[in-house]
């Protein structure tokens, strides 16, 4: 157990209700899914006592029970679970829900944060982590889908630019063409990040922060990969793309936006 996470001290811990943010009038609902009992509990015992409610799973299919019977506000997922491979879980998880998911997990290199943010997870904490990094990724994940259903009640609908349309409540992107690009879930948080702010020089730590998908710190280059990716499947005939490196700063998206 110890391997895998720093509990929170006693005399450090705080309740929710004394750092109560304005957005939780109502305490959100946990779902770990982890199938080591001892570090299951310990979790559990953290995220209650910062005023969380909290439900257990040990398997995938205690998961899905528990997602058909009750409503659930984030999912803890520890990759690695017997029988269903976590990367699989949060596959079947899109297909029917975009609820918060976080990923926990013992490998923690670039490429596996790469290919969880690329199925559609919100974060990926690497094993052994502080229960106190957790809870305020978990609360950031919260914030984060909060701001997006603020942004759609305001009319962030649809954007233009280059002739490519970006249609925001339906995260569906069309090329000059006609045709639908298929993103992943990271790369169209980074695509809207850049629209938000066109024709700006973003430092790459407040890329991240401003992506729904939390990468790294600033020396993580998970970001770089996928603005690389990001950037092939918005090139031209002509091999032009409108998000432009800043050598030393971060990145630019050149095009003007048009938002309808």
């Amino acid at each position: 157990m110890g391997n895998f996470v720093r509990d929170i001290p006693p005399a450090e811990t705080k309740s929710y209700d004394a750092q109560r943010t304005p957005y939780a009038m109502t305490a959100p609902n946990v779902l770990i899914v982890e199938d080591d009992p001892a570090l299951r509990t310990l979790v559990m015992r953290a995220l209650q006592q910062n005023g969380f409610n909290v439900r257990p799973a040990g398997s995938a299919p205690e998961m899905w029970n528990i997602m058909a019977e009750s409503p659930v506000d984030v999912i803890i997922l520890d990759i690695m679970l017997p029988g269903t491979h976590g990367l699989d879980l949060c596959r079947q998880i899109r297909q029917q829900s975009d609820v918060p998911l976080i990923f926990v997990s013992a490998k923690g290199t670039e490429v596996d944060r790469v290919i969880g943010l690329e199925l559609g997870a919100d974060d990926y904490l690497a094993k052994p982590f502080d229960t106190r990094e957790l809870i305020a990724r978990i609360r950031a994940v919260l914030r984060r889908g909060r701001m997006d259903r603020q942004h759609e009640g305001a009319g962030r609908r649809e954007a233009r630019f280059d002739g490519w349309t970006v249609n925001f409540p339906r995260r569906e992107v069309t090329s000059p063409d006609g045709a639908v690009v298929d993103l992943t879930g990271a790369e169209f948080d980074l695509l809207a990040a850049f629209i938000d702010n066109p024709q700006r020089v973003v430092a790459r730590e407040r890329l991240i922060e401003l992506s729904r998908a939390r990468l790294g710190d600033s020396s993580d280059r998970s970001v770089d990969v996928l603005i690389s990716r990001l950037r092939r499947k918005l090139s031209s005939e002509g091999g032009k793309t409108p998000i432009v490196t800043v050598r030393g700063v971060g990145y630019m998206f050149s095009a003007e936006v048009e938002r309808v």
